[in-house]
């Protein structure tokens, strides 16, 4: 097992001594700091930082080092969050019809890359109940339609509260949550498409891409926001394209792509290692 850690996130206005600060404050307590990065947007002037020291030989309990470090927070006017290695997040799998991006994470879960705990499974079709449930997850279905769509997502979000969940995945879930959904779960919710947007928008992106002779096709994973498909960006890739590809070699391409930048995504997240600053991320990686 491994020991426990204390990981910090914080923004704030740059100035002298803070990184000195925190250290010291690690120090006096009798941390030893095994992960530090920090990075200055000097147009704006703010600080980002995280920072990880061992609670082995921490002299300050864990419950009270929110208690703690708050003189110093407010003393460099810090937003801030301190995370526990050793808690593991609940994360709730949305899901349609599409089978890749669920399955990638479940198989990725059961390989132990991913730290955490499916309570839930939540779609709008029951296409993928039979799979969730040979992995003994819990599979609740809503179906949606215009008309139901605002109480379904009621009692979507009442159950998610009763699981205490942490994180939503939107893996190939193909309904747009409203703005009272989404403001439940400020950068809590993380979804995947492809990055033909807003080039190639509307139903059949890949065909457009191939009439147009595009050499790179790409995935993007980000933050859902009330706006669609602009939420803060987490993880971006690209592969190459060349004339001998076809359309359904296309999109071969961009649902492998898919499930390596959603489940990266994914794993940024339950490390800690992402602040957002308004509409973008600064990932620790």
């Amino acid at each position: 097992m491994e020991s426990p850690t204390a990981i910090l996130l914080l923004s704030c206005p740059d100035a002298k001594g803070i990184v000195a600060s925190i250290s010291n404050f690690i120090f006096q307590h009798n941390g030893n700091i095994l992960h530090s990065a920090q990075h200055t947007a000097e147009s704006e002037s703010i600080l980002f930082m995280r920072i990880e020291w061992d609670l082995d030989s921490f002299m300050i309990p864990r419950e009270e080092i929110r208690n703690a470090f708050s003189p110093l927070a407010k003393k460099f006017k810090m937003k801030w969050n301190i995370h526990f290695s050793d808690y593991i997040p609940k994360v709730a799998i949305f899901v349609s019809k599409q089978i890749y991006c669920f399955y990638d994470l479940i198989l990725r879960h059961q390989m132990v890359e991913f730290k955490m705990e499916t309570p839930l499974v939540i779609s709008n079709h029951l296409d993928l109940k039979p799979m969730a449930e040979q992995f003994g997850l819990t599979y609740l279905h809503y179906p949606i339609t215009p008309d139901n769509k605002a109480q379904q997502e009621e009692k979507e979000i009442e159950r998610l509260k009763k699981y205490n969940i942490d994180l939503i995945v939107l893996a190939r879930y193909m309904q747009v949550l409203s703005p009272r959904f989404v403001n439940e779960y400020p950068n809590r919710i993380i979804n995947i498409h492809h990055s033909f947007l807003p080039a190639f928008a509307g139903g059949k992106p890949y065909d457009q891409a191939y009439q147009r002779g595009v050499k790179i096709i790409g995935a993007t994973s980000h933050y859902v926001t009330e706006t669609l498909d602009d939420g803060p960006i987490i993880a971006q890739d690209v592969i190459k394209i060349t004339h001998r590809d076809s359309v359904e070699d296309m999109k071969l391409k961009g649902k492998d792509l898919e499930r390596i930048v959603l489940a990266e995504a994914v794993r940024l997240h339950l490390d800690n290692k992402i602040l957002v600053c308004g509409s973008k991320t600064i990932v620790f990686d």
